[in-house]
Protein backbone atom coordinates (compact mmCIF):
# COMPACT_ATOMS: atom_id res chain seq x y z
CA UNK A 1 0.00 0.00 0.00
CA UNK A 2 1.56 3.14 -1.22
CA UNK A 3 0.93 6.19 1.46
CA UNK A 4 1.10 9.51 0.80
CA UNK A 5 1.56 12.18 3.39
CA UNK A 6 1.75 15.88 2.07
CA UNK A 7 5.49 17.40 1.78
CA UNK A 8 4.72 20.60 0.22
CA UNK A 9 6.40 23.81 0.39
CA UNK A 10 5.04 24.99 3.78
CA UNK A 11 4.65 21.32 5.42
CA UNK A 12 6.86 20.51 8.50
CA UNK A 13 7.15 17.74 10.70
CA UNK A 14 6.79 18.79 14.66
CA UNK A 15 8.34 17.16 17.73
CA UNK A 16 6.19 16.59 20.72
CA UNK A 17 6.28 17.46 24.23
CA UNK A 18 7.88 14.77 27.08
CA UNK A 19 6.93 14.35 30.26
CA UNK A 20 3.26 14.99 32.09
CA UNK A 21 3.03 18.46 30.16
CA UNK A 22 2.07 16.28 27.19
CA UNK A 23 -1.33 15.04 28.73
CA UNK A 24 -2.25 18.73 29.63
CA UNK A 25 -4.48 18.56 26.35
CA UNK A 26 -5.76 15.51 27.24
CA UNK A 27 -6.97 16.86 30.40
CA UNK A 28 -8.45 19.50 29.18
CA UNK A 29 -10.95 17.57 26.48
CA UNK A 30 -11.58 14.89 29.33
CA UNK A 31 -13.05 17.68 31.07
CA UNK A 32 -15.05 19.15 27.98
CA UNK A 33 -16.09 15.50 27.51
CA UNK A 34 -17.23 14.81 31.15
CA UNK A 35 -19.33 18.44 31.45
CA UNK A 36 -20.89 17.83 27.79
CA UNK A 37 -22.41 14.72 29.41
CA UNK A 38 -23.44 16.02 32.87
CA UNK A 39 -25.14 19.15 30.49
CA UNK A 40 -27.21 17.03 29.17
CA UNK A 41 -28.23 15.09 32.58
CA UNK A 42 -28.94 18.74 34.86
CA UNK A 43 -31.13 21.57 35.10
CA UNK A 44 -31.16 24.89 33.19
CA UNK A 45 -29.66 26.55 35.53
CA UNK A 46 -26.55 24.61 35.87
CA UNK A 47 -26.41 23.88 31.99
CA UNK A 48 -25.42 27.51 31.71
CA UNK A 49 -22.64 27.30 34.13
CA UNK A 50 -21.44 24.11 32.27
CA UNK A 51 -21.96 25.19 28.64
CA UNK A 52 -19.46 28.06 29.59
CA UNK A 53 -17.32 25.60 31.35
CA UNK A 54 -17.05 23.68 28.40
CA UNK A 55 -16.43 26.05 25.86
CA UNK A 56 -13.46 27.46 27.83
CA UNK A 57 -12.22 24.03 28.34
CA UNK A 58 -12.57 22.49 24.77
CA UNK A 59 -10.68 26.00 23.43
CA UNK A 60 -7.72 25.20 26.45
CA UNK A 61 -7.73 21.62 24.97
CA UNK A 62 -7.33 23.11 20.85
CA UNK A 63 -4.72 25.75 22.41
CA UNK A 64 -2.64 24.06 24.31
CA UNK A 65 -2.37 21.16 21.71
CA UNK A 66 -1.50 23.96 19.16
CA UNK A 67 0.89 25.34 21.31
CA UNK A 68 3.09 22.08 23.13
CA UNK A 69 2.86 20.33 19.43
CA UNK A 70 3.09 23.24 16.69
CA UNK A 71 5.14 25.78 18.76
CA UNK A 72 3.86 28.84 20.09
CA UNK A 73 4.33 31.12 16.98
CA UNK A 74 2.24 28.62 15.15
CA UNK A 75 -0.42 28.54 18.32
CA UNK A 76 -0.14 32.15 18.75
CA UNK A 77 -1.12 32.72 15.18
CA UNK A 78 -4.07 30.68 15.11
CA UNK A 79 -5.35 32.28 18.42
CA UNK A 80 -5.29 35.57 17.02
CA UNK A 81 -7.25 34.62 13.69
CA UNK A 82 -9.54 32.58 15.08
CA UNK A 83 -10.22 34.53 18.05
CA UNK A 84 -10.40 38.50 16.21
CA UNK A 85 -12.47 36.39 13.52
CA UNK A 86 -14.99 34.80 15.40
CA UNK A 87 -15.73 38.36 17.50
CA UNK A 88 -15.52 40.68 14.34
CA UNK A 89 -17.98 38.46 12.56
CA UNK A 90 -20.12 38.33 15.41
CA UNK A 91 -19.85 42.24 15.59
CA UNK A 92 -20.71 42.26 12.08
CA UNK A 93 -23.57 40.54 12.56
CA UNK A 94 -25.13 42.41 15.21
CA UNK A 95 -24.52 45.61 13.43
CA UNK A 96 -25.92 44.60 9.84
CA UNK A 97 -27.38 41.30 10.22
CA UNK A 98 -24.94 40.28 7.64
CA UNK A 99 -23.95 37.36 7.40
CA UNK A 100 -25.76 35.69 9.64
CA UNK A 101 -29.69 37.81 9.72
CA UNK A 102 -30.97 39.87 12.59
CA UNK A 103 -30.20 38.30 16.12
CA UNK A 104 -29.21 39.48 19.40
CA UNK A 105 -27.38 37.31 22.78
CA UNK A 106 -29.15 37.36 25.67
CA UNK A 107 -27.45 38.25 29.11
CA UNK A 108 -26.69 34.79 29.94
CA UNK A 109 -23.58 33.83 28.12
CA UNK A 110 -21.65 36.38 31.02
CA UNK A 111 -19.69 39.77 29.70
CA UNK A 112 -19.13 41.23 26.47
CA UNK A 113 -17.69 43.17 24.13
CA UNK A 114 -20.22 45.25 21.54
CA UNK A 115 -22.95 43.09 22.31
CA UNK A 116 -21.01 39.90 21.78
CA UNK A 117 -20.21 37.66 24.83
CA UNK A 118 -16.64 36.67 25.38
CA UNK A 119 -17.48 32.86 25.22
CA UNK A 120 -18.57 33.51 21.53
CA UNK A 121 -14.98 33.87 19.94
CA UNK A 122 -13.37 30.88 22.03
CA UNK A 123 -16.49 28.80 20.70
CA UNK A 124 -15.17 29.66 16.97
CA UNK A 125 -11.49 29.19 18.16
CA UNK A 126 -11.73 25.73 19.80
CA UNK A 127 -13.81 23.89 16.92
CA UNK A 128 -11.81 25.77 13.87
CA UNK A 129 -8.96 24.08 14.63
CA UNK A 130 -10.22 20.47 14.45
CA UNK A 131 -12.14 21.31 11.48
CA UNK A 132 -8.85 22.87 10.27
CA UNK A 133 -6.73 19.97 10.97
CA UNK A 134 -9.34 17.39 9.08
CA UNK A 135 -9.71 19.85 5.79
CA UNK A 136 -5.61 19.37 5.50
CA UNK A 137 -6.02 15.66 5.86
CA UNK A 138 -8.38 15.53 2.74
CA UNK A 139 -6.92 18.18 0.57
CA UNK A 140 -3.16 19.42 0.15
CA UNK A 141 -4.48 22.32 -1.47
CA UNK A 142 -5.74 25.94 -0.23
CA UNK A 143 -9.34 25.77 -1.74
CA UNK A 144 -9.92 22.69 -0.78
CA UNK A 145 -8.85 22.91 2.64
CA UNK A 146 -10.71 26.29 2.87
CA UNK A 147 -13.97 24.82 0.88
CA UNK A 148 -14.18 21.42 3.47
CA UNK A 149 -13.01 22.91 6.31
CA UNK A 150 -15.44 25.69 6.04
CA UNK A 151 -17.95 23.04 5.64
CA UNK A 152 -17.63 20.49 8.67
CA UNK A 153 -17.37 23.99 10.77
CA UNK A 154 -20.69 25.12 9.52
CA UNK A 155 -21.96 21.62 9.58
CA UNK A 156 -21.63 22.06 13.66
CA UNK A 157 -23.60 25.11 13.83
CA UNK A 158 -26.78 22.72 12.13
CA UNK A 159 -26.13 21.19 16.16
CA UNK A 160 -25.09 24.26 18.19
CA UNK A 161 -27.83 26.87 17.05
CA UNK A 162 -30.52 24.31 17.85
CA UNK A 163 -29.18 23.83 21.26
CA UNK A 164 -28.28 27.15 22.24
CA UNK A 165 -31.77 28.62 20.94
CA UNK A 166 -33.37 26.07 22.65
CA UNK A 167 -31.78 27.46 25.80
CA UNK A 168 -32.51 31.14 24.96
CA UNK A 169 -29.15 32.10 24.63
CA UNK A 170 -29.88 33.81 21.19
CA UNK A 171 -32.76 34.50 18.95
CA UNK A 172 -33.43 35.54 15.66
CA UNK A 173 -35.95 38.51 14.88
CA UNK A 174 -37.51 36.59 11.88
CA UNK A 175 -36.61 33.16 11.28
CA UNK A 176 -38.09 33.32 7.55
CA UNK A 177 -36.93 30.66 5.53
CA UNK A 178 -35.77 27.97 7.53
CA UNK A 179 -34.40 23.92 7.21
CA UNK A 180 -37.12 21.51 7.58
CA UNK A 181 -36.95 19.95 11.21
CA UNK A 182 -34.82 22.74 12.48
CA UNK A 183 -37.91 25.57 13.02
CA UNK A 184 -36.93 29.21 14.69
CA UNK A 185 -33.47 29.68 12.95
CA UNK A 186 -33.40 30.98 9.20
CA UNK A 187 -31.47 29.51 6.43
CA UNK A 188 -29.64 32.74 6.28
CA UNK A 189 -27.75 31.77 9.56
CA UNK A 190 -26.43 28.86 7.85
CA UNK A 191 -25.61 30.34 4.73
CA UNK A 192 -23.67 33.19 6.94
CA UNK A 193 -21.74 30.28 8.86
CA UNK A 194 -20.60 28.40 5.55
CA UNK A 195 -19.35 31.99 3.88
CA UNK A 196 -17.76 33.01 7.57
CA UNK A 197 -16.12 29.68 8.07
CA UNK A 198 -14.79 29.22 4.48
CA UNK A 199 -12.76 32.59 4.90
CA UNK A 200 -11.41 31.33 8.25
CA UNK A 201 -10.25 28.04 7.11
CA UNK A 202 -8.63 29.89 4.54
CA UNK A 203 -6.47 32.48 6.92
CA UNK A 204 -5.70 29.43 8.61
CA UNK A 205 -4.23 27.36 6.25
CA UNK A 206 -1.96 30.04 5.86
CA UNK A 207 -0.40 29.15 8.61
CA UNK A 208 2.66 26.70 7.82
CA UNK A 209 1.64 23.21 7.87
CA UNK A 210 3.15 20.52 10.55
CA UNK A 211 2.78 17.16 10.67
CA UNK A 212 2.52 16.29 14.36
CA UNK A 213 0.16 13.80 16.66
CA UNK A 214 -3.10 14.83 16.45
CA UNK A 215 -5.29 12.80 18.44
CA UNK A 216 -6.63 14.93 20.70
CA UNK A 217 -8.41 17.55 18.27
CA UNK A 218 -9.43 14.44 16.40
CA UNK A 219 -11.01 12.60 19.26
CA UNK A 220 -13.09 15.93 19.86
CA UNK A 221 -14.05 16.21 16.29
CA UNK A 222 -15.21 12.61 16.23
CA UNK A 223 -16.36 13.57 19.91
CA UNK A 224 -18.86 16.44 19.02
CA UNK A 225 -19.93 14.67 15.74
CA UNK A 226 -20.81 11.51 17.35
CA UNK A 227 -22.35 13.32 20.71
CA UNK A 228 -24.25 15.43 18.73
CA UNK A 229 -26.19 13.07 16.56
CA UNK A 230 -26.93 10.87 19.29
CA UNK A 231 -27.90 13.81 21.89
CA UNK A 232 -30.59 15.03 19.17
CA UNK A 233 -32.02 11.71 19.02
CA UNK A 234 -32.18 10.33 22.08
CA UNK A 235 -32.10 13.12 24.91
CA UNK A 236 -33.17 16.73 22.65
CA UNK A 237 -36.02 14.82 20.66
CA UNK A 238 -34.59 16.90 17.72
CA UNK A 239 -34.63 13.92 14.61
CA UNK A 240 -34.59 16.88 12.17
CA UNK A 241 -30.63 18.36 13.68
CA UNK A 242 -29.43 15.03 13.82
CA UNK A 243 -30.32 14.19 10.40
CA UNK A 244 -29.24 17.43 8.80
CA UNK A 245 -26.13 17.69 10.93
CA UNK A 246 -25.40 14.28 10.69
CA UNK A 247 -25.24 14.38 7.47
CA UNK A 248 -23.60 17.74 6.44
CA UNK A 249 -21.09 17.12 9.07
CA UNK A 250 -20.58 13.46 7.93
CA UNK A 251 -20.14 13.96 4.52
CA UNK A 252 -16.79 15.28 5.41
CA UNK A 253 -16.07 13.61 9.11
CA UNK A 254 -16.18 9.84 7.40
CA UNK A 255 -14.19 10.33 4.33
CA UNK A 256 -11.86 11.73 7.05
CA UNK A 257 -12.31 9.13 9.63
CA UNK A 258 -11.16 6.90 6.46
CA UNK A 259 -8.13 8.68 5.47
CA UNK A 260 -6.99 8.25 8.97
CA UNK A 261 -7.25 4.72 9.03
CA UNK A 262 -5.75 4.15 5.61
CA UNK A 263 -2.99 6.30 5.54
CA UNK A 264 -1.70 6.65 8.93
CA UNK A 265 0.77 9.24 9.98
CA UNK A 266 1.76 7.97 12.63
Amino acid sequence: MSIRVYTGPHSDRGGGPSGWVSYVPWGFAAATVLGQILWVLVGDGARTVLTIITVVTFFLASATHAYLLRGAAWASGYLAISLVFGWAVEVLGLATSFPFGTYEYASALGPAIAGVPLVIPLAWSMMAYPCLLAAQRLSTTALGTALIGGWVLAAWDLFLDPQMVGQGYWSWEDAGWALPGIPGIPMQNFLGWLLAAIVLMALLDRLPRKTVSDAVPNVMLMWVYASSVFANLVFFGRPGVALWGGICMGVVVVPWLWRMWSQPQW
